[in-house]
């Protein structure tokens, strides 16, 4: 998963203080930079420790993995040029290019993959759930990995660079304990610097591996409105935005002065109702809120339609998809299950953050939709460092949120909905599906894996762990005169092929 709920972490998104439409900044000598508006500004960036989207919009362009999702999201070769496994499936020996080396000129060598994995398991960061099958990594020689497994692992490759919290790092710039502020890693853009409240500044890596940027550099203005990002861009103020206000969409699809993107994504928007907490913790109950549901309004609220409305994690079009249509809305069925339940609700506590306005929006409707039968919301908005951790603490009935940048079915539902996931918030538990998401994890024969993964997703459905929303495009915008950027469904911001009029210059 790319950006698990940790692809999901952001910190409150502050305005550019000089980001008024119909003025330019003056970048000095970083004239020539593309310049790109985030909606909000990175916490920090140890792509380890970091779960803002924000940041990872950033650390995309100065970290690699050792191997990396193509346009397609299968995934190939990055800083590994090269692997093979053994016939049992428990050895994975890699090979990385030659030539490597870090933005302080310093070499890549299996070391740093080594120190770069051990952190991660041996202080339990974000994503060491992505090595639950590791048993050992160990450097055969200067550019030679081995990773011991105790059990076949088939989505291994998924795990390794499905997004950059995976990234390979320097092992000084982490125990100088510069790494969070002032990163180095090998990517096609270094550091250069950050003014708090404003803005980050990368330079381009010349010694890139995949050859050097035809941009000077990039620079990321932290522009929390989206209609304030759209006029920058409109302006000439900036290059590029992912801040694209979706009522405007219909109006930016005939607009000449952009290019616009409208890219169906793999990320989804849930609800999470507390199952250590009574009545949700009887299945009638949360099948009665599941029907009560209007999707359609709830897209419309949120996104002007331009999501896709879906009962389950995975899209349409994706190959792991599965159809489902149970909770189609029927308030009949939803009283009906009400009337059996031990002890109806009357009343609901929904924790949403300010800072996904989305869930806000949803809000209203949710609650409306649940009016009738007799339930009264009471919309909790919070900041998203306190969402967090009233989420952690089980001190919710019902929280909204989104998953960001999934890949192999196993990011959509291990972590979420197996009893021992990492991000089991609700507190689901059932032996059937933990049985078919470890048999997910194992299984190397595609359709097998396919049909564990259909009967895992349709009891999570049916059992209610979450009640799925739908499944956003990813929405962005830009220049005419940048070329050389392509919109993902994985949502990774990706400048090493980009260029910006001729020879990187503005007309």
């Amino acid at each position: 998963m790319r950006l698990v709920a940790a692809a999901l972490a952001a910190v409150i998104a502050l305005a550019c203080p000089a980001c008024s439409p119909g003025q330019r900044v003056d970048l000095g000598q970083d004239s020539g930079n593309l310049i790109a508006a985030i909606a909000g500004e990175p916490d920090q960036l140890d792509p380890h420790k970091t779960s803002a989207y924000f940041s990872f919009e950033v650390l995309e362009n100065v970290f690699d993995t050792l191997v990396e999702p193509d346009a397609d999201l299968n995934m190939r070769p990055a800083l590994a040029e090269s692997w093979e496994t053994s016939p049992d499936q428990l050895v994975w020996t890699f090979h990385l290019r030659p030539g490597v080396t870090f933005h302080d000129g310093s070499p890549l060598t299996a070391d740093d993959v080594v120190y770069s994995y051990r952190r991660i398991i041996d202080e339990q960061l974000t994503n060491s759930d992505k090595f639950s099958a590791v048993a050992e990594v160990s450097a055969v020689d200067d550019r030679t990995v081995r990773i011991t497994l105790t059990r076949p692992t088939p989505n291994l490759l998924t795990n390794l660079g499905g997004f950059k919290g995976m990234a390979i790092v320097q092992r000084r710039n982490v125990e100088d304990g510069q790494i969070a502020t002032n990163p180095i890693g090998t990517g096609p853009f270094a550091f250069a610097g950050q003014k708090s409240g404003d803005s980050i500044t990368l330079r381009a890596n010349d010694r890139y591996w995949g050859g050097g940027p035809q941009i000077p550099g990039v620079t990321f203005r932290f522009i929390s409105e989206s209609a304030t990002a759209l006029s920058a861009l409109q302006a000439g103020e900036i290059d590029w935005t992912d801040a694209v206000p979706a009522q405007r969409v219909t109006q930016l699809r005939n607009d000449d002065s952009l290019r616009l993107a409208e890219t169906p994504s793999n990320d989804y928007w849930y609800l999470a109702l507390n199952l250590a907490r009574a009545p949700w913790d009887d299945v009638r109950v949360r099948q009665a809120v599941a029907y009560a549901l209007d999707r359609p309004s709830i897209v419309q609220a949120t996104s002007y339609g331009t999501a896709q409305a879906n009962q389950l994690a995975i899209p349409e079009g994706n190959p792991w998809f599965v159809p489902y249509d149970r909770y189609s809305r029927d308030l009949d069925q939803a009283r009906n299950l009400l009337q059996q339940a031990v002890s109806p609700p009357t009343e609901m506590d929904l924790l949403v953050t300010s800072e996904y306005p989305q869930t806000v929006t949803a809000a209203q409707v949710i609650a409306d939709n649940l009016a009738p039968l007799g339930i009264t919301t009471s919309i909790r908005t919070v900041d998203f460092a306190t969402w967090l951790d009233e989420q952690n603490s089980g001190n919710f009935d019902m929280l909204m949120m989104g998953w960001l940048g999934n890949i192999d079915p196993d990011d959509f539902y291990y972590a979420q909905h197996h009893t021992d996931g990492t991000s089991n918030a609700q507190k689901f538990s059932d032996p059937r599906v933990d049985r078919l998401l470890d048999a997910g994890r194992t299984e190397t024969d595609r359709q097998a894996r396919k049909d564990d993964y259909a009967q895992a997703a349709t009891l999570i459905a049916d059992e209610v762990s979450y009640i799925y929303l739908y499944n956003p495009a990813v929405l962005q915008a830009w220049s005419p005169e940048l070329t050389g950027y392509e919109a993902r469904r994985d949502k990774a911001i990706r400048f090493r092929d980009a260029t910006l009029g001729s020879g990187g210059e503005r007309s």
